[in-house]
């Protein structure tokens, strides 16, 4: 569903990529929300939520409704999946189907913040994620059914990072929130943080070394090739295994000397993680474990369904750069938040618009 990780160069200079996998084509859009931008979190029963953006950002994000003629999609219906800030505040969203569950009541008085807005509250308000795991202690947070998924609540866990290299991971673990300190910067979806962590206890072995050669007996037995270092990495899809192997990468990629070959660094990286269609399947008898989306299913017609990877973000947190391409393109469009600093009114641009857009892609967006 979704790997996320961070990559330091030469200088300790951090970025961040992560993949987004699902079956089926959504409505993505890039956004730009300057600083000064009003938002509003509205959860059922409590007063509503406003607060103003001290930083820009930039995300990709999702309509949380399907439109109709009389409601088109407004700004304020995007939800942020993936953004980064002005500070080199980072957020993103993973699939996390244990999020719900039955949450502790809060004062009916009290404002409280949707789970669907912690994006936006995240990434306009502050700059590193000591100020974000101060804010969550004093403010409430309520998972909400969400239509556009079939009434699942909010099956997510959210991952915060910052320029220093700090990260947090937010879970809703059966309905209780959890703020965890990550120390190999690193998620993927279920189980729990926590059971991820733990079972990294079980690869202490894994080194980057190749070992080419042993003796059995008499006989000395000699790989052929190289790459047997990462013979012991567990190869599947899954999110358990897709955890081991990123900590491996993160954690043994040689450091770039400079930013510009960091990105292209981490891009390497992140192809490990690139899904072609087809690669699993889920047929359709309900065994399935993909989300379903209201109105963007596949009503039935396909003879399976197949996660792929709908596109893959990289993002330079010290020089506040973005990049992004979906499932068309091999190549990333780049977007510079000091040059979208001077805007003054929110600008968004269909995903689907990048693919066969130049490489800069920041005065597309600021036409759009």
């Amino acid at each position: 569903m979704c790997t996320s990780l961070t990559y330091r160069d030469a200088a300790d200079n951090v970025y961040f990529g992560r993949t987004l996998e699902l079956t089926v084509d959504l409505p993505y859009q890039i956004a730009y929300f300057p600083a000064g931008a009003a938002f509003t979190s509205q959860a059922e029963g409590h007063p509503a939520l406003t607060y103003t953006s001290a930083h820009g950002f930039l995300a990709v994000t999702m309509p949380d409704r399907v439109p109709t003629a009389d409601a088109p999609i407004g700004i304020g219906d995007l939800k942020v999946l993936e953004g980064l800030n002005d500070k080199g505040l980072t957020f993103s969203l993973l699939s996390y189907p244990a999020a719900g569950g039955t949450q502790q009541a809060v004062d009916k008085t009290r404002a409280v913040l949707s789970a669907s807005d912690l994006g936006t509250w995240a990434l306009a308000q502050f700059a590193t994620v000591q100020d974000v795991k101060a804010a969550l202690a004093d403010q409430p947070v309520l998972l909400e059914a969400l239509a556009i998924l079939g009434g699942v609540e909010s099956p997510f866990h959210y991952v915060v990072h910052d320029a220093s290299g700090a990260s947090i991971v937010i879970e809703f673990n059966r309905g209780a929130m959890t703020v965890h300190d990550n120390p190999v910067g690193v998620m993927t979806n279920g189980p729990e943080f926590g059971w991820h962590l733990t079972n990294l206890d079980n690869y202490t072995f894994l080194t980057n070394v190749d070992k080419t050669s042993a003796t059995f007996g008499t006989y000395k037995a000699t790989q052929p090739d190289s790459g047997i270092a990462t013979a012991g990495l567990p190869a599947s899809n899954t999110s358990v295994g897709r955890f081991v192997r990123a900590a491996y990468y993160a954690q043994f990629t040689e450091k770039a000397a400079t930013p510009d070959q960091a990105v292209q660094t981490l891009a390497h990286v992140m192809n490990n993680f690139d899904r072609p269609r087809g690669v699993t399947i889920d047929y359709p008898d309900g065994s399935g474990s993909h989300l379903e989306v209201a109105g963007l299913d596949q009503g039935g017609k396909a003879a399976y369904a197949t996660e792929f990877t709908s596109w893959t973000n990289l993002s330079d947190l010290a020089r506040t750069l973005f990049f992004v391409r979906d499932y068309r393109s091999l190549n990333f469009s780049r977007f510079d938040l000091k040059s979208l600093a001077g805007l003054k009114q929110p600008k968004v641009l269909p995903l689907d618009r990048l693919g066969g857009a130049e490489a800069e892609a920041t005065d597309l967006l600021m036409g759009a």
